[in-house]
């Protein structure tokens, strides 16, 4: 990736608290941090790969830049006709023309296909409500969209239920692909399917990508997954991102103790190497109330008296290479090969 590739979108401190209430009068006793903070951009053309445990606050990331959930806090930058516009700032009401550009693949492909509506229906609802075609230019657009993503025209009559997982996912990217978009937040795209037919799902996604020009945050809790998919790759971690870097960089040098364990846990192709898996010790920690300082230190096996005091800075270590841990510099970390 060229960093002169403009930046197509840019968050900036970007937090989603969610309220605890309690009693009869729904008192507000605390917050869960779902999102505390992250801050990354995306260049046009770009794979940013976004991973983590269940419940770090992936999928509420992509919804708060999508503007499905709203944002507590933060700003969401995104190009539109040559101009970065913040959409925290943009009215519901107001947000037509950017939804356009910003589309969504769901997790589940089952839950998230209406099965009272046929497979034209699905798809060109997008291009009905945005005013695109109706009539058989419908038919024509929607028609294209399934050879697109490798099914058939004959398609388009039936139903949810006569196709299968992998399948009806292909008729979930045809729908994010129907406005032409510049932004597609795949939200575990694959996560729901059989390892065969994941890997046919990932070859589609970079050749729709290559064919429209299009730009993915791609969320998965699973390194091995986005490893090939991503340019690169930023780690969750309870709300915030510890480490984000190019995707070879990442791999074969991480600088975050969590991003070293995470690691020791993608299977390995070749059976002469060997890794030893890190098994970290307790459980994640509630986000209603994180621990002080790093939020990874009751876990971390390098953890020193600063990491339990101190929140650490989300600098940048290295050209494109940045870090939220006070030791980075000094650790000496196990990465894996790529290639």
């Amino acid at each position: 990736m060229n960093l002169s590739t403009p930046i197509l979108l840019e968050v900036k401190n970007l937090k989603k608290y969610f309220p605890i209430q309690r009693g009869f009068f729904k008192r507000v006793v605390g917050h869960v941090r779902a999102v505390d903070g992250v801050s990354f951009f995306i260049r046009e053309g770009e794979t940013l790969g976004l991973v983590g445990e269940s419940g770090c606050g992936k999928t509420t990331t992509g919804r708060l830049i999508l503007r499905a959930i709203e944002p507590t806090e933060g700003q969401v930058f995104f190009r539109h006709n040559g101009e970065m516009i913040d959409l925290t700032k943009v009215p519901r009401k107001a947000m037509k023309p950017y939804r356009r550009d910003m589309q969504i693949i769901f997790q589940d492909p089952f839950s998230s296909l209406n099965p009272r509506m046929t497979v034209l229906d699905i798809v060109g609802e997008p291009l009905v409500i945005h005013g695109v075609a109706k009539g058989d230019e419908l038919k024509s657009q929607v028609r294209e969209l399934l050879e697109k993503v490798g099914l058939r025209a004959q398609h388009m009559n039936r139903y949810p239920y006569a196709f299968s997982g992998g399948q009806r996912q292909r008729i979930g990217i045809a729908r994010a692909l129907a406005l032409r978009p510049k932004l597609i937040v795949c939200d575990e795209p694959v996560s729901a399917l059989d390892v065969s037919i994941q890997a046919q799902v990932l070859n589609l996604l970079k050749d729709l990508q290559h064919d429209f020009g299009l730009t993915y945050l791609f969320i998965a809790h699973d390194l091995s997954v986005v490893e090939h998919i991503s340019d690169r790759v930023a780690v969750m971690y309870v709300g915030s991102i510890v480490e984000l870097a190019p995707s070879e960089l990442l791999y074969s040098n991480p600088r975050h103790p969590y991003t070293e364990a995470l690691l020791s846990a993608v299977p390995k192709p070749d059976p002469d190497l060997r890794m030893t898996r890190i098994i970290l010790p307790g459980d994640v920690p509630n986000p209603a109330s994180p621990p002080p300082g790093c939020k990874f230190h009751p876990r971390c096996r390098y953890t020193e008296d600063i990491c339990k005091k101190q929140v650490p800075a989300f600098r940048e270590i290295s050209p494109d290479h940045f870090v939220a841990c006070h030791l980075a510099d000094k650790l000496s970390l196990a990465g894996i090969p790529t290639g």
